[in-house]
């Protein structure tokens, strides 16, 4: 198996050679750790592999069952959501309708992550122009009960309004 170090993923199967594979060689093909192959085979993920003298030896189906694994991750799937995607259907649903639901979720979850990522953003940028003397006046502000976000824009003081700080003071 030496002489697959550091394949390609799926050019194993293009080989014709994807069977009993060691930890080792499976983790290389994904790029993974051997221990997160481990893991997987913890959670159910993935089944446990054959053994030959006692150790892992994995065929064709753990290879595919990680693609599916890794693709998922790549999408964003939690641990939970792509056993979800393995075991958490009725049997007989098909892998597309699988996919769908999961997707449709995710895609929700994004959105949301959006907004909140925009409103960040949106912050970030008018503490930018914060021109506060101290970190307490930032709070007092911020607590205003009547204070929105736009009244905090309104608030901030221009370079004109503020007093001068110790070391602009003459």
């Amino acid at each position: 198996m030496r002489r697959f170090r550091g394949a390609a993923p799926g050019s194993l199967l293009r080989c014709g050679v994807a069977e009993e594979l060691a930890i080792s060689d499976v983790a290389r093909v994904f790029g993974l750790r051997a221990s997160a192959i481990r893991y997987y085979e913890q959670i159910g993920i993935l089944p446990p592999p054959m053994r030959k003298n006692g150790r892992r030896c994995y065929d064709n189906s753990a290879l595919f069952r990680l693609a599916v694994v890794q693709r998922a991750r790549e999408t964003g799937f939690t641990l939970e959501e792509i056993r979800e995607l393995f075991f958490g259907f009725p049997p007989g649903t098909p892998p597309p309708e699988r996919w769908h639901q999961l997707s449709q979720r995710k895609i929700a979850e994004l959105r949301e992550r959006r907004k909140r990522l925009k409103l960040m953003e949106t912050l970030l940028r008018r503490v930018e122009d914060c021109h506060c003397d101290a970190l307490d006046e930032c709070g007092e502000k911020i607590l205003q009960p009547a204070a929105t976000t736009k009244n905090q824009l309104r608030q901030i003081r221009t370079p004109a309004q503020r007093r001068p700080n110790r070391r602009e003071r003459p």
